[in-house]
């Protein structure tokens, strides 16, 4: 694995959220309400930021959702993105309705005046613009060049979008370059970050449902993570997209990018278990959804895996044959019946929570 040191970007920013130049890598969904439904739409962005995302991206397909988009930026307080195709009018309105960010390929959007006014208007606005490369729709003169969707292919058309730009005097900008083949991600964010020093927007796309974007996207992302490559991540998954906020998190926390709530961790179980672990386990995970603070808590099947292996935990239970331990840091508390586990564990957490 190469070293996890950060790579240094140069830093833009999105509203009040800093992406880049060693700021804390923040993590990104999109709404997929209807942009013309104010209420639905605002509903979706509060639900989202009780999850924990930082930036919301609003698909914007006409001038109607376009239009609505200060109708929704009173409601909530994130920084929203407005995701732009090839009308270049749409991208202007974005502006002027008061978006933080763009996400629009300049070469997709006309000739060079239609660029230029968008580009003189996000410098007038300081509003950046993400550019966005996707594996399914690479220009089929990359495809002709190169026989197949390969790395390289993905940074040449990334660089395209990026020289118009930088020939404009605009420098306000990220990348991102989505696959949903992991190997072909990897291989183009590496790339691309060797190319440039852009801050780099991280996802795998069309990742699948749960079951599996879940795993490509922890697969890929936390790859690149471990790297020191991306600084703003986003989840890409079908269905609820609060979903994508708590996995991207997860991601984060896992590489301790972030505390972000409770850590549980609970042995796989083996024959030396005597207590129903996996109905305890689901019951301890059940109840920490509600807290927010960063704390350890440590569920284990048998004294062997209890206080000694999960010492680092803040608080723990570990079973034993209709009994187990409560412990704090690897010292045992107390022993209690087997039924009384998870609220003496609980009286812990509050007292930890209380304490902090």
């Amino acid at each position: 694995m190469r070293n996890m040191e950060r790579k240094i970007t140069r830093q833009i920013h999105i509203g009040p959220i800093a992406i880049g130049g060693g700021a804390p890598i923040s993590v990104q969904s999109m709404t997929n309400t209807k942009t013309s439904d104010t209420e639905a739409t605002v509903a979706q962005i509060r639900a989202l930021v009780a999850a924990g995302c930082d930036i919301v991206r609003l698909a914007v397909p006409d001038m109607e959702a376009a239009k609505n988009l200060g109708n929704i930026l009173r409601e909530v307080t994130v920084p929203l993105v407005a995701d732009i195709h090839f009308d270049y009018r749409l991208a202007i309105e974005a502006i002027h309705q008061g978006v933080a960010a763009l996400r629009l390929n300049p070469g997709n959007i006309g000739g060079e005046d239609r660029v230029r006014a968008v580009v003189e208007e996000a410098k007038a606005h300081k509003i950046p613009i993400r550019i966005g490369v996707n594996a399914g729709s690479l220009d089929k003169k990359l495809l002709a060049k190169y026989g197949k969707v390969t790395a390289e292919a993905l940074v040449e058309s990334a660089m395209q979008h990026v020289r118009i730009l930088e020939a404009l005097d605009f420098y306000d900008m990220k990348i991102s370059l989505k696959a949903h083949d992991v190997p072909l991600t990897l291989e183009a964010y590496r790339l691309m970050s060797e190319t440039v020093d852009y801050p780099l927007h991280l996802g795998i796309t069309e990742a699948g449902t749960a079951n599996t974007g879940v795993i490509k996207s922890a697969v890929g992302i936390g790859a690149l993570l471990a790297e020191g490559i991306g600084d703003t991540i986003r989840i890409s998954l079908t269905g609820d997209p609060t979903a994508e906020v708590k996995v991207a998190n997860e991601i984060l926390k896992s590489l301790r990018l972030k505390e972000y709530g409770p850590t549980l961790i609970a042995c796989p179980t083996c024959g030396r278990t005597s207590i129903d672990l996996p109905a305890i386990a689901a019951k301890v995970e059940e109840k920490l959804a509600g807290i927010k603070e960063p704390i350890e808590v440590a569920v284990m099947g048998c004294v062997v895996n209890g206080p000694g292996e999960a010492r680092t935990a803040d608080v723990g239970i570990a079973g034993g044959k209709g009994e187990g331990l409560v412990f704090r840091k690897g010292e045992i508390l107390r022993k209690v019946p087997e039924e009384a586990l998870v609220d003496e564990l609980f009286k812990e957490i509050d007292a930890i929570l209380a304490e902090k």
